[in-house]
């Protein structure tokens, strides 16, 4: 029951998000151009929605022997980490105003996902493809990369290995544990793909800033409060974080590396400017 009502909040949220971002950053025209010229976007991004699908359908296949692999090689690295880094997470709870708890919790659970969906149907909505193609790409590479990591090393977040540090979002909501549980194991850790993925987007609305300089300005607002988060909750360390801010960095540089690769062995040329510009940027 909880779990269905969490996922249907969820969805209703990021419902509304996507809704008011749109009305404050397209074009008034881009729907109408979208609707006439969808078949043909959806025909060119069709491969790389295939391969992205693929990946996330072997993941999920393949989810069960991952975790008992990493069982099995039994590499934990969490003594080291928190070695390195001590008690930050701890200081940072003890510092940070309890009164923040519910909106840190919203942009963990919500914020999150909204930034994932809203990229995807902005860059759909623009007449080129290109930003869409790279967006999926390292979407792809962050999971392939995390999911390599998290099989190959056992990380335990702070709220499970300190005594000193809360899990503040499952303390107060503990339904909301049934979602992440549902999805990730509790020593998918390192890196943080909260913090790259949603990095990921961020970037990518500084370079299409042109088209959509509003959405930058947001993104940059919620990813911001997203990485935050991470740590805040006692989820993830501080070292998680720098290491989802550098597979961000790479997983951009990778994507357009290896879209531009496709793209010139299949013919396609992309003059890097987009036709669209947004009425509601000025």
């Amino acid at each position: 029951m909880a779990l269905g009502f969490v996922v249907s909040l969820t969805v209703l949220v990021v419902c509304i998000g996507l809704v008011g971002t749109c009305a404050i950053c397209l074009d008034r025209t881009a729907l109408s151009r979208t609707a006439a010229d969808y078949d043909r976007r959806l025909t060119e991004l069709t491969p790389y929605i295939g391969v992205t699908a693929l990946f996330f359908l072997g993941k999920r296949a393949t989810h069960g022997h991952s975790l008992r692999l990493s069982r099995a090689l039994d590499w934990d690295l969490t003594a080291e980490i928190y070695a390195i880094e001590g008690e930050f997470v701890a200081v940072l709870q003890d510092i940070v105003p309890v009164a923040t708890l519910e909106f840190f919790s919203a942009m963990y659970m919500f914020g999150f996902p909204f930034l994932l969906v809203t990229a995807l149907v902005l860059y759909f909505l623009l007449l080129s493809q290109r930003y869409l193609k790279e967006l999926l790409i390292a979407y792809l590479l962050n999971y392939v990369i995390g999911a390599l990591f998290y099989t190959l090393f056992i990380v335990y977040g702070p709220r499970n290995y300190l005594s000193s540090v809360d899990g503040l979002m499952y303390s107060f909501y503990p339904q909301t544990q049934e979602v992440t549980a549902a999805v990730s194991a509790n020593t998918n850790v390192f890196p943080s793909l909260h913090t790259s993925l949603a990095v990921v987007v961020m970037l990518f609305a500084w370079r299409s800033r042109r088209e959509y300089p509003r959405w930058f300005w947001i993104s940059s607002f919620v990813t911001s409060c997203v990485v935050f988060s991470t740590m805040y909750l006692g989820i993830h360390w501080l070292i998680d974080v720098l290491a989802g801010l550098l597979l961000a960095f790479g997983s951009v540089i990778g994507a357009e590396r290896i879209v531009t690769r496709v793209e010139g062995a299949t013919g396609h040329v992309h003059t890097g400017e987009d036709p669209i510009a947004s009425d509601a940027s000025d």
